[in-house]
């Protein structure tokens, strides 16, 4: 219920954004967190690596970020967020911080700012603890390609 009523707040100021908030949430981490891979945006985000390509599709058509190739390997391609990007992202975090304000209206605001303290806390744990061992993987391949073969 409590998420159901964030989302109702917070949902229609996103609204004009490729995406929803799915869109908001990529342009913010490649502004505020500069992760710039896909890799690792659907690493961070939690978001399917399947998806996120139409998700920065989208940006890109909108003109609020730039695929460009990775400096240190061309195979890669980075998302960097254009002026018109970082403009819309100051606008709508102004429009977000305005209905989590009227969300959280029934906390005072020491209340307020240990809410999102906590809550934060346990989103970076629950993140955490949800990506895949990516060294485990890694092991195994290299264990594979290590392999004697008679």
């Amino acid at each position: 219920m409590l998420m159901r009523d964030y989302k109702a707040h917070v949902e229609p100021t996103l609204a004009d954004l490729p995406r929803g908030a799915r869109g908001y949430q990529l342009l913010y981490t490649v502004v505020r967190k500069q992760i710039r891979t896909q890799v690792q945006l659907a690493d961070y985000l939690g978001i399917d690596r399947s998806v996120i390509p139409y998700v920065v599709d989208d940006l890109v058509e909108a003109g609020l970020v730039d695929r460009r190739p990775d400096a240190n390997d061309r195979r890669i391609r980075t998302v960097v967020a254009t002026d018109e990007g970082i403009e819309t992202l100051q606008r709508h975090e102004a429009a977000v911080a305005h209905a989590e304000q009227t969300f959280l209206s029934a906390l005072d605001t020491a209340d307020q700012q240990l809410f999102r303290s906590l809550l934060s806390r346990v989103a970076r744990q629950a993140r955490d603890h949800s990506r895949p061992d990516s060294g485990a993987g890694d092991t195994r391949r290299k264990a594979a390609r290590s392999t004697p073969t008679d």
